[in-house]
């Protein structure tokens, strides 16, 4: 190779050289999402619920009978339909629902909303939305709220042991579905079990408790409660006890119980403990 030859051979190697050191140093470019994807998880007794969505923005739009039609199918959220899943058959607005992962999809109006439960959760919208594919469908009443809602939200509150509540908020709009399972007929037979069994520690405070919640066999919750007692007396255990007397209509017993506990909150927390007033509040419910 000739010289001049060689001088342009390095030349074009250092330029590609060059070229391929700043494309490697070029950095990474990551946009934010107009409408962020987010995954709730709640568990509402024993059944876990999970629902992953995207949540658009008003940014100044008209939003309901605006940017979301009145009267039309939308995947309630943005991007791709909403996916929703229980882990245990519930029920929703009273609806059955059996255990598995669906799409959610609504159809907003302004004085009533159609709630959907859709079979096919993999849609990545309302396009190919068929209704024959519906497992249920329903109706609820949107609420109007006073502070605006930014961010499209749905969240899950008013928890309790067998019940909560599903919101969906945007913008002035709240709409609630009730959702509920039957913690009953799935718990009762596991905690019978457990403590006619005779292996193991029994949970005597939970057993006690949940048939106190729950107005199961009262005299199954006492007799749980009572031994709960024996094997620690501690205040909280002697207040379950004090409320189950009560319950039953025993309020000599009830009352005892309640100042007992009330003793035994002071030694363990001091007299500012939370038990003291509510054992007061229980022996005022039954003078």
């Amino acid at each position: 190779m000739n010289p001049r030859a060689f001088c342009s051979f390095f030349a074009v190697a250092c330029g590609l050289l060059a070229a391929n050191r700043g494309s490697a140093q070029a950095p990474k470019l990551e946009f934010p999402s107009p409408s962020p994807t987010s995954t709730l998880k709640q568990r509402v007794g024993v059944t876990d619920i999970e629902i992953v969505y995207s949540r658009p923005g008003k940014k100044d739009r008209t939003i309901f009978g605006g940017l979301v039609p009145y009267g039309e199918v939308w995947r309630t959220g943005a991007n791709a339909s909403t996916k929703i899943s229980f882990s245990t058959p519930v029920k929703l607005n009273g609806h059955e629902i059996p255990a598995g992962k669906y799409a959610l999809y609504t159809i907003p109006g302004e004085s009533e909303w159609t709630i959907i439960i859709y079979k096919n959760p993999n849609l990545s919208g309302a396009s190919n939305y068929d209704q024959k594919d519906d497992l249920v469908r329903f109706t609820t009443q949107p609420v109007d709220i006073a502070e605006q809602v930014e961010t499209f939200t749905i969240d899950v509150g008013d928890i309790r042991d067998d019940s909560a509540m599903l919101y969906l908020l945007w913008d002035h709009t709240l709409v609630p579905v009730k959702f509920e399972v039957d913690l009953v007929s799935k718990l009762g037979p596991q905690i019978e079990a457990a403590m006619t069994s005779s292996e193991g520690q029994k949970p005597y405070f939970q057993a006690a408790m949940f048939y106190y919640d729950h107005d199961l066999d009262l005299q199954k919750a006492r007799k749980w409660a009572d031994a709960a007692v024996k094997e620690h007396e501690a205040y909280y255990n002697v207040y379950l006890q004090a409320k189950i007397l009560a319950k039953l209509g025993e309020k000599d017993a009830a009352i005892a119980a309640a100042k007992h506990s009330s003793e035994l909150a002071v030694k363990a927390e001091g007299p500012k403990s939370g038990y003291v007033k509510m054992n007061d509040d229980l022996i005022s419910s039954l003078q």
